[in-house]
């Protein structure tokens, strides 16, 4: 897999008392903030494009559908999108 493809973003997030992370808002590599206006659907899921596997959340932002994914390996959880 080419890894340019995987941008790996620093995320705003709630954790919920079950246990559950929501995120709200993803910080992209220039530095601008994008809320998340909702997220539609959270599974396991790989990356096709990007490589890496973990829980994919299907998100909107700022009307588009897109992919957020939480990866873990070695015990750190690290959150990446799949670069357009």
């Amino acid at each position: 897999m080419d890894n340019s493809s995987k941008v790996y973003v620093d995320v705003n997030e709630d954790r919920l008392k079950d246990g559950r992370l929501v995120p709200l808002s993803i910080v992209w590599e220039d530095g601008t903030r994008y809320a998340i206006d909702q997220v539609l659907n959270v599974r396991p899921a790989a990356s096709l494009k990007a490589g890496g596997v973990g829980l994919r959340y299907t998100i909107k932002v700022r009307g588009h559908k897109t992919y957020l994914f939480l990866e873990e390996e070695n015990g750190v959880a690290k959150w990446f999108v799949e670069r357009k």
